[in-house]
């Protein structure tokens, strides 16, 4: 498989063809499959459901996959993180974006996949979070699952990492309808030294792809929607 490159389609598809044993570490921000109380919501398009009704400043293109129910993600997830760890070499690692309703699902997933789940690190958004009134606990974090395909070595050449990260959302560093910032990114790559590979299954608006670029360290991304597969390769120019 050709290093530093994006490809265009399914993930479950373009996975098989990636050698066993071939990757350092996986960072991947997956469809939550979340928003929404009742199933006329959660099978709404993805911007009905995560943009803000007050803040239309960019409309972002919808993403495919988010509409499916708890049961049936944990069965999709079982199966790509399954390709995940055959792809990944002894003591990779593996970590997953979600959000407080999935977690539970989220973490199960994975050891169902046959990984080690080691934790959950929060990422602090900041109090521009949104809530829906005054009595209410506000939205502010997101989390990574993260665990190992074995072993967790201890590492030469950087860490202990931090388990909470603060970045906000910046708009203009906001391509894809659920981005993620790019410093956050940059943090988490550090898990691996220079030059490793990482691979990010849903790769969207290629941030993971930038930020590896960006800090000597090798990557493989895929992207099924063919809008954010073009924005990413824009960028990556």
């Amino acid at each position: 498989m050709e290093l530093n490159k994006i490809f265009l389609g399914d993930c479950l598809e373009i996975l098989k063809q990636i050698p066993s044993n071939s990757i350092d570490a996986v960072i991947t921000d997956p469809p939550y499959a979340s928003g929404g109380r009742s199933l006329s919501e959660k099978t709404l398009p993805p911007s009905k459901k995560y943009e803000q009704s007050d803040n239309k400043i960019v409309h972002r293109p919808d993403f495919f996959g988010d509409t499916k129910d708890s049961r049936s993600w944990l069965h999709w997830c079982v199966m790509w993180i399954s390709e995940c760890q055959r792809i990944l070499k002894d003591s990779g690692y593996f970590l997953m974006f979600t959000d407080w309703r999935q977690l539970p699902t989220a973490t199960d997933a994975i050891q169902m996949a046959d990984l080690i789940w080691r934790g959950v690190i929060a990422w602090d958004k900041g109090l521009g979070s949104r809530a829906p009134h005054k009595g209410y606990f506000r939205h502010q974090c997101e989390y990574i699952i993260w665990g190992t395909k074995g072993q967790c070595k201890k590492a030469i050449h950087s860490g202990p990492y931090p388990g909470c990260l603060k970045f906000p959302v910046l708009q203009k560093d906001k391509f894809h309808l659920t981005g993620k910032p790019t410093a956050l990114i940059e943090e988490l790559i550090k898990i691996v030294p220079e030059e490793n590979i990482i691979l990010d299954p849903f790769i969207g608006s290629g941030t993971t792809a930038v930020a590896a670029k960006k800090h000597n360290r090798n990557f493989i991304g895929i992207e099924k929607s063919e809008i954010y597969y073009k924005i990413a390769m824009e960028r990556l120019k």
